[in-house]
């Protein structure tokens, strides 16, 4: 079983890889936000990777963290396209 979550991890750690090529092709802000959400949920699936093959329950709780610091991020974001969306409408 260690075996196999190290294997899901350094898969992982390849869709992180993924992601960066992802930023550096994708110019659009909406492609920079779906590589942010990328990384915040491979960072959370490797944190809990890591917790079970490490047993450590902390590494559980950061992910939690990590998990809900994503949320947030992406309601930023959609109330802040929205706003700039009225803006650039209301300048018409």
């Amino acid at each position: 079983m260690h075996t196999v979550l190290l294997l899901l991890a350094m898969f992982l750690m390849l869709n992180l890889i993924a992601g960066m090529w992802r930023i550096f092709r994708g110019p659009t802000t909406a492609d920079l936000m779906l590589a942010a959400q990328l990384f915040g949920t491979i960072a959370v699936a490797l944190l809990i990777v890591l917790a079970e093959v490490s047993n450590q329950s902390s590494l559980r709780d950061v992910a939690l963290l990590f998990a809900l610091l994503s949320a947030v991020t992406a309601v930023a974001f959609v109330r802040r396209s929205q706003l700039k969306e009225t803006h650039i409408h209301d300048t018409d």
